[in-house]
């Protein structure tokens, strides 16, 4: 989870089917724009290019009891199936970060290594904690043979990512000045990338060995 810059005015729609007996928060002018605001990416694991998103509320209204949270689109958000499946347990409910208000990386580290995913809190706040154990969840919770599939899915699109990513920074450090490195870092680094939380706080990690990529953690 990272940082997203929400477009502020709302899709049209969602004004419109308001006044509606049971109107959808979900038409094509939101989604197109929270693809776009999210970069095609699910804003919990970070997965992209989804094939079947979700639009999914932050905040549970509670079968639209609640219904200024329906259509609030401030409280619309881009997910996967998986991961918002996950979110429905009520243990979430109004403790998930908002990743459009505060950043989730002065919150938290989330390291893939070995094959297995960590994320936990590095300060002490109720929603640094519980959306930590959310993202872990959508890694590595396995209680079901298709949540299984879905957290593997997920581990190996994480693992083809990080290892690019540990090829280009060997690239880089043999080569500094190669423009050609740089760049690709720059991308990869990068918010709208996918999985960038994980390929940012590995290089964060390791500053050191890699001090012109500073600025691209800004």
């Amino acid at each position: 989870m990272v940082k997203i810059e929400r477009n502020p005015t709302p899709p049209l729609s969602l004004a419109i089917e308001k006044q509606k007996a049971n109107g959808a928060y979900n038409k094509a002018d939101v989604i197109q724009q929270l693809k776009k605001d999210f970069h095609d990416k699910c804003y919990i694991c970070e997965l992209g290019e989804l094939s079947d998103p979700e639009v999914e509320h932050l905040r549970p209204h509670h079968g639209r009891k609640i219904l200024d949270r329906v259509f609030d689109w401030n409280n619309l958000f881009y997910v996967c199936p998986h991961c918002n499946n996950l979110k429905k347990e009520a243990k979430y409910d109004d403790k998930i970060i908002d990743c459009c208000v505060d950043d989730p990386e002065e919150m938290m580290e989330q390291s893939y290594e070995d094959g297995h995913v960590n994320v936990h809190s590095i300060m002490n706040e109720e929603s640094a904690n519980v959306t930590a154990e959310l993202i872990q969840n959508c890694f590595e919770k396995r209680n079901t043979g298709i949540r299984e599939a879905a957290c593997q899915y997920r581990v190996n699109r994480l693992a083809e990512v990080m290892n690019v990513l540990y090829k280009t920074l060997e690239k880089h450090k043999e080569h500094p000045e190669s423009e050609r490195y740089i760049r690709s870092l720059r991308a990869a680094l990068g918010r709208k990338s996918v999985f960038a939380a994980f390929k940012r706080n590995y290089v964060r990690k390791h500053i050191a060995d890699y001090p012109k990529l500073k600025d691209f953690l800004a």
